[in-house]
């Protein structure tokens, strides 16, 4: 373990979360509407008839079967670990069993969240709509990706554009949300502790970090990562329903007592990262209002 994380990054760490503090704006208003919105052009791979989806069987979630993996950083393995990736004072990582949960293959994108626009009337910050439609969304705060996630599982539930392997899912007590930094740690890495999402070396042409922008979601193949999600590391920092808490990791942080909570953890690190910071295992932390080019979201399916 490391002995301490260095004054630099602690420097850095702390400009960024004062920036993130300032960051305001009111969080979306839900009112759901079960029809998809009129098209405003094609997104490739997508579905214009069914609010810019995934053309998929599942309209893009990815199972992730149940069992365990391990969690967190050893720094005696991974150097670039800190010290709030170890699991605790006498070890190093832990072992996590999770059910098995469905996670999107692509960060949630421009289009879709126009799509969740046109349907409710909502307000969003306007600098979230001025990338393309192929990009992830960003400059979305915490609520907003709660609001999206929600108005998703509502429109799913009614919507004859639904296919009914996944209607019979939510039929069945499935529910469309954000994943935990648990759910979402174990789709990065699979079981084999690996630090990135394709092995244990970075690579820039596996994903989209220390560059200048955001690119379209799954521009970047990945045949060695696990389970066939795109963009786990870089492209956007991605919200998750995790608390920032200390490890061990306890899945009952997730439900209980949120309302008291400052900082909303986030995974997979984004664009303007180095390879230090789209490590499968890397936890970043954020203001829930924050807004800014490098925080997006992408949604899980779970019970």
């Amino acid at each position: 373990m490391k002995g301490g994380v260095p004054l630099a990054f602690l420097a850095i760490v702390a400009a960024v979360w004062i920036a993130l503090r300032l960051s305001q704006g009111p969080p979306t208003e839900l009112a759901m509407d079960a029809r998809p919105p009129t098209a405003t052009g094609n997104v490739e791979g997508f579905r214009v008839d069914a609010w810019f989806l995934p053309d998929e069987e599942l309209l893009g979630f990815v199972e992730i079967p149940a069992g365990p993996f391990v969690m967190g950083s050893d720094a005696s393995v991974d150097p670039d670990a800190f010290d709030i990736e170890r699991w605790s004072s006498t070890s190093a990582q832990g072992i996590v069993d999770l059910p098995a949960f469905y996670l999107a293959r692509y960060e949630v994108t421009v289009a879709q969240m126009s799509a969740f626009l046109v349907a409710t009337a909502g307000a969003i910050q306007a600098q979230a709509l001025q990338t393309p439609p192929d990009h992830p969304a960003a400059f979305v705060s915490w609520p907003d990706a709660l609001a999206y996630a929600g108005w998703i599982d509502a429109t799913l539930r009614e919507s004859s554009a639904t296919p009914p392997q996944l209607r019979a899912l939510l039929s069945d007590g499935w529910r469309i949300t954000l994943p935990t930094e648990a759910e979402w740690e174990k789709a990065a890495r699979g079981v084999d502790g690996r630090l990135y999402p394709w092995g244990s070396e970075p690579r820039q042409d596996r994903a989209n970090y220390s560059s200048r922008s955001a690119v379209p979601v799954g521009s970047y193949e990945c045949p060695e990562c696990p389970f066939g999600l795109a963009d786990m590391a870089g492209n956007v920092w991605e919200w998750t329903r995790s608390p920032d808490q200390p490890y061990p990791y306890d899945a009952t942080d997730d439900g209980e007592g949120l309302e008291a909570e400052a900082l909303w953890i986030m995974r997979g690190g984004s664009f303007g990262d180095g390879q230090s910071g789209v490590r499968a295992a890397m936890r970043g932390r954020a203001d829930p209002g924050a807004r800014r080019a490098f925080i997006g979201f992408r949604l899980a399916l779970v019970r």
